[in-house]
């Protein structure tokens, strides 16, 4: 436990000690968080600590005392099979690592992923993969987890400011370049009025996934109807109910890029019961290939992720910041990949 000057002396936890006139044992239980130290003291204590600039990694020192043999996991919605999919790939990678995963769903809400956050934090994991609840801000998960534990963001930037997390590696979709590619597909396939439906714009991906719909639309000289733009949570149920929304103004669109395949099959749903053919009176795309995408009626266009290699990079990414806990934040952008089948074809 100790930690390198820019100089290369090593600052100690005697240093540290006498630097704010507690014990060796005082200092060491409040780097391990311990509720023996009153609230006057923690703090004279994590003020000397930011003063000498010495750096803790609860994590790396968990390895090193072969106390730690977990990870958490925390998904924001795994009613989703993409994230089962996502989920399955984690654990297969940390199992051979020789870790155990500890799941928590969210289910879209920032205050129970706080509250998840809280209690997977008691178990000590080595560290946390988190794909963020909508609406989640960075000072909330830094006050859950501590500055100190490492952190994999998947799929979705936490809102405010960047120095608070700027030490968590990330793994993001290209998710801007998906939707643009989706977008630009059912416009060579002659449809001009395209709705962009579902997710929401306080996430990162959906405003990101709504930027590239836009570009495509821009690009091509087509103008974007207000009642194009149809929110609704990423699950298939939410977006069979939020789908009349689409058809509620003049002119109705002919096609929709949609924010997920859950979206997707939710539309489907939604436009068998106005009583229209998916594929044939009404296009849409979807993004992630779930499995059951390839099997819908009709299959479903949409974007290619390959959510089981995304959570085994994920979980190699946690597993190199665990080896190398003072290397540099990695930020790395999955590719995606259009898969055209018969939901997108020509209009009418």
């Amino acid at each position: 436990m100790e930690s390198q000057t820019p100089v290369g002396r090593k600052i100690t936890l005697n240093d540290i000690a006498a630097g704010c006139g507690v014990s060796r044992a005082t200092v060491s239980l409040v780097l391990r968080g311990s509720p023996l130290v009153n609230k006057q003291t923690r703090a004279r204590v994590e003020e000397e600590l930011r003063r000498q600039g010495y750096v803790y990694n609860r994590a790396a020192a968990n390895l090193r005392r072969r106390t730690s043999s977990s990870v958490a996991l925390v998904l924001n919605e795994l009613a989703n099979p993409f994230f089962a999919e996502f989920a399955s790939g984690v654990d297969e990678a940390l199992g051979e690592a020789g870790f155990v995963t500890l799941l928590g769903n969210t289910g879209e809400s920032a205050a129970r992923e706080q509250a998840v956050l809280g209690s997977l934090i008691e178990h000590g994991p080595a560290g946390i993969i988190l794909a963020p609840a909508e609406g989640s801000e960075a000072h909330d998960v830094l006050a859950a987890v501590g500055p100190h534990t490492p952190m994999v963001l998947f799929n979705r930037e936490l809102g405010g400011a960047q120095p608070e997390f700027a030490h968590w590696d990330r793994l993001m979709l290209d998710n801007q370049r998906g939707t643009r590619l989706a977008t630009e597909h059912l416009i060579a396939q002659g449809h001009k009025r395209i709705a962009f439906f579902g997710g929401a714009d306080d996430a990162s991906s959906g405003r990101d996934r709504y930027a590239g719909y836009a570009q495509a639309m821009q690009a091509a000289g087509l103008a974007i109807a207000p009642h194009w733009r149809v929110e609704s949570k990423p699950s298939r149920m939410d977006a069979a109910r939020a789908a009349h929304a689409l058809f509620n103004g003049d002119p109705a669109p002919t096609a929709a890029v949609c924010y997920n395949d859950a979206v997707a099959l939710g539309l489907m749903l939604a436009l068998h019961q106005r009583g229209l053919r998916p594929g044939s009176d009404f296009a849409l795309t979807g993004f992630d290939d779930i499995a059951e995408a390839a099997m819908s009626t009709p299959p479903l266009t949409t974007l290619s992720t390959a959510p089981r290699t995304l959570g085994r990079q994920a979980a190699e990414l946690l597993l190199a910041r665990l080896r190398e806990p003072q290397a540099s934040a990695r930020t790395i952008i999955a590719p995606v990949e259009l898969v055209v089948r018969e939901s997108s074809r020509p209009p009418h």
